[in-house]
């Protein structure tokens, strides 16, 4: 089979794509053929080494995907060959075939592609542990999104307004400010690229306090990170949550004053190690998540995918912020 892998740690430009043995599936494991593989920025931190996990190498990115079942493991029930499925399973994706354990896979629904299924799970189960078990997200509220045109942004837009709050979304361009209002987005504001100097990072400030009234932001979901996290926090209302997603524009220094000023928290979300210590709390916004696609208010948006030979240039797009909606690999 073929396999996309890494081989040291680098950019995307250090990805091969080569021949590799067939894995064969043990006790309790699914071999799959992988049809879809979605980027999700961990991609970009693993093949770097820059990410909370580091895998043996070489191996494949790719941490989110779905497929066909083509073997079955000892002790397995449940599943078949031909069965289709959608998995999480850290990295190994951008190959034809992958092991999956059984316990984790999810049946693909029918009707839905492989390019839906594997741009679901990753980005809305984030959101959705994001928005209600760390910012308490209530009907109502007012939620300023960053970021709102990019996969986990996007689905904290569609669940805010599945839940019935005000969404303001705030993005780098006027094309991803109409994507994220035909999601659903109240008001969207289009935010300046930076570094930005004391002045700069004031009129930004100004910009999220202006967009979220003058009760400041109930909740801040914040996948950007860098220059934009003090400003948008200075946009928070009283007793507000500031949720802490992701830095692809850098890890920033947020000074704690504003945190007492405002009675404000700062809340740390990370979906992957919540799913491993309560997975029925997880497996519980799993099963939200498929009924609210089966009801049509969330849906993965797929703008743009590559061949599994042009792996590297999805991995690429992401890294440089290009990304709206979700992107993926076809195998």
């Amino acid at each position: 089979m073929k396999a996309l892998l890494s081989h040291a740690p680098g950019g995307p430009g250090t990805l091969r794509l080569e021949e590799v043995a067939d894995p064969r599936p043990g006790p309790g494991q699914l071999l799959v053929r992988v049809r879809a593989c979605a980027v999700n920025y961990p991609d970009v931190l693993i093949i770097e080494d820059k990410y909370q996990f580091k895998p043996p190498r070489p191996f494949a990115p790719g941490g989110e995907i779905a497929g066909t079942v083509e073997a079955v493991g000892e002790g397995v029930a449940g599943w078949r060959e031909g069965d289709r499925l959608i998995a999480m399973i850290g990295h190994g994706g951008m190959a034809e075939k992958v092991l999956v354990g059984a316990a984790t896979a999810l049946p693909l629904p029918e009707g839905r592609s492989f390019e839906e299924g594997s741009a679901l799970i990753l980005t809305y189960a984030t959101s959705i542990h994001a928005l209600l078990d760390r910012g308490r997200l209530q009907a109502g509220q007012t939620l300023l999104v960053l970021g709102a045109a990019g996969g986990v942004g996007l689905a904290a837009v569609e669940l805010g307004k599945a839940y019935g709050v005000r969404v303001v979304a705030a993005v780098s361009s006027e094309d991803k400010a109409g994507v994220a209002r035909a999601a659903g987005a109240d008001a969207a504001l289009v935010y300046p690229r930076g570094p930005f100097d004391k002045e700069g990072a004031r009129a930004l400030s100004q910009l999220f306090k202006d967009a979220v009234g003058p009760g400041g932001a109930d909740v801040v979901y914040d996948p950007v990170g860098g220059d934009y996290a003090e400003a948008a926090l200075r946009a928070i209302g009283w007793e507000g949550r500031y949720l802490v997603v992701g830095f692809p524009a850098g890890i920033p220094r947020l000074p704690l004053n504003l945190t007492l000023l405002k009675s404000c928290d700062v809340c740390g979300v990370f979906w992957g190690a919540f799913a491993a210590r309560d997975p029925a709390a997880n497996a519980a916004h799993i099963a939200t998540l498929f009924r609210l696609w089966d009801e049509g208010r969330i849906a993965p948006k797929v703008s743009r995918t590559w061949p599994l030979d042009k792996g590297a240039e999805a991995i690429a797009w992401m890294a440089a912020r290009k990304a709206v909606g979700k992107l993926v690999v076809t195998v």
